[in-house]
């Protein structure tokens, strides 16, 4: 840390002690000696009157597929929340049990996705954290109150907005106790035992005992004789947990297994095993796995999230708000590259997608794969539009080099029509005519591709109030045509006024006055 940001920290430290050490009722003035305007009245603790449907409905926008678990989500969410406000309200039943959420399913499904949205759509703040990186003391790892002391932070220090956000816990299934003797659970029943406190209704200091910082002040604290320590209820902080769960499905197909022979076998119906075996897990299969049965009570809500397949991920990309397809498009439009992207390049990218088996992370790996080389090269290349093309995405390689070739002797047709159009309204406006030549146009198109700016908008820029120049020479000698060539491009000034020098001497040789039988042309 460098020294001045050191020293920032302190003073913004001792700023905050000094005013908890002010006087009740004391007034605080400004800079010019003012009592300070009244604060605005504060808004309501909390707001929340979606229904399940519009919830679904916002989430369907974003997320392809999962009707399911969309639904799930919503209502549990809607359950949720209706709750806060009614107990905020004082009209809640005391025997309410808080709705937490266990997500299921495979990689790049969307889980995040799906509980970042729904916080986005609440306006409550959001925090994600690993079960990984946790322990059940907090020096080996992390702590998990420091997941609700980053919620407090998401929501610029207001404690009451920290209580009614959302914690999402990804990869819980890696703190399932294992069955290894000997081993030291430092991530699994520790982490359990402590989260269970905190998916319930406790109170978490927003200090952490082992920050440094925090320590100091409540030094601080302790010698000004004031201790105003903020503490954060999780009471209506919704907790939602998710993990790939690897091994479970071999746990459920067992139990169906066995479920099906025996003395009694023969009289029940043959158990039906669904394509997608996460579908039949029930609490004794997840405490089974390794959790335990005071944990799982915590997550009353299970919610199965479906793989993706080749379909799905093309809708994702053609039809969801989210898709990397805007990513992509915003990139190459930052080069002054505009992307088209066909249905039939969509439709390659989502197979080679399906194929590396990472649900929709896969669209990030195949388009990264393929469009590297095209970000790197076309940067700097005159090619303004970039169609994306299936025989793109079959061949990159092949087909980047082919348009850097045609780079290299560019179709100039686009800069032509641009400066037809300039030079259409320069005579429309003057009555004079201006030609480009070949260098010229050429030198326009360099320019436009090596600042990013349109042809037009450079001739706009270059030959401003080019017209009183023309109109004089014309005035000297009748000449109504001007051809520009790379050096007026380059120095339009310059070449103007040796142009309007020539005009005179020209007029001097020939013994004509300025006007004589040559009136200035004027916009008809």
């Amino acid at each position: 840390m460098k020294p001045e940001d050191f020293q920032k920290q302190f003073e913004d430290l001792f700023r905050r002690i000094s005013d908890m050490d002010r006087p009740a009722g004391a007034v605080q003035k400004d800079e010019t000696g003012e009592p300070p305007e009244p604060p605005a009245e504060e808004p309501p603790a909390f707001a929340f009157d979606y229904r399940p449907k519009q919830v679904k409905q916002y989430l369907d926008r974003y997320v392809i597929r999962q009707e399911e678990a969309k639904k799930v989500l919503s209502v549990a969410l809607c359950d949720h929340y209706h709750h806060v406000r009614l107990s905020l309200e004082g009209n809640s039943p005391t025997d309410y049990a808080k709705q937490n959420i266990l997500l299921l399913g495979p990689t790049g499904i969307g889980k995040t996705y799906l509980i970042r949205s729904l916080a986005k759509l609440i306006g409550v703040p959001f925090v994600k954290g690993d079960a990984t990186k946790f322990s059940d003391t907090g020096y080996v790892g992390g702590d998990v109150e420091d997941l609700v002391r980053e919620l407090y932070r998401r929501a610029d220090g207001d404690v009451r907005k920290a209580q009614f956000g959302i914690i999402y816990i990804d990869e819980i299934d890696k703190i399932a106790r294992t069955d290894k003797a000997n081993r030291m659970d430092v991530g699994g029943l520790g982490v359990q035992t402590n989260l269970l406190k905190l998916m319930e209704d406790t109170e978490v200091p927003v200090r952490s005992q082992q920050d440094v910082a925090g320590q100091f002040q409540a030094i601080m604290e302790m010698q000004s004789g004031r201790k105003t320590e903020n503490r954060i209820n999780t009471g209506h902080i919704l907790f939602i947990v998710s993990g790939v769960f690897d091994g479970l499905d071999k746990i459920i197909e067992k139990r169906l297994q066995d479920s099906s022979v025996g003395f009694a076998a023969a009289s029940r119906p043959e158990a039906v095993v669904s394509p997608n075996l996460l579908d039949e897990v029930n609490t004794r299969d997840l405490i089974k796995y390794g959790f335990e049965p005071e944990f799982m009570g915590r997550l009353p809500v299970r919610v199965v999230c479906q793989p993706l397949g080749e379909d799905d991920l093309y809708e994702i990309l053609k039809k969801s708000e989210g898709s990397i397809v805007r990513q992509y498009e915003a990139d190459f439009s930052a080069y002054g590259i505009e992307a088209k992207f066909s249905d039939e390049a969509l439709r390659r990218i989502a197979a080679q997608a399906a194929q590396e088996k990472t649900g929709a992370r896969g669209l990030m790996t195949v388009c990264e794969r393929i469009f590297r080389n095209f970000k790197y090269e076309l940067s700097d290349s005159t090619i303004r539009c970039f169609a994306v093309t299936p025989e793109v995405i079959d061949d990159s390689e092949r087909q980047l080099a082919a348009m850097l070739r045609t780079s290299d002797n560019p179709d100039l047709r686009d800069v032509r029509q641009a400066l037809e159009e300039f030079v259409r309204q320069f005579q429309e406006s003057h009555q004079l005519t201006l030609r480009f030549t070949e260098s010229g146009v050429r030198r326009l198109l360099t320019r436009s591709v090596a600042e990013k700016t349109p042809v037009e908008e450079i001739c706009r820029t270059q030959f401003k109030d080019y017209q009183f120049g023309l109109k004089l020479i014309f005035r000297n000698t009748g000449r109504q045509e001007f051809e520009l060539d790379q050096e007026a491009v380059d120095d339009p000034e310059r070449v103007l006024s040796e142009w309007v020098v020539a005009s005179y001497r020209a007029g001097e040789i020939s013994g004509t006055e300025p006007n004589e039988g040559n009136p200035v042309p004027e916009k008809q």
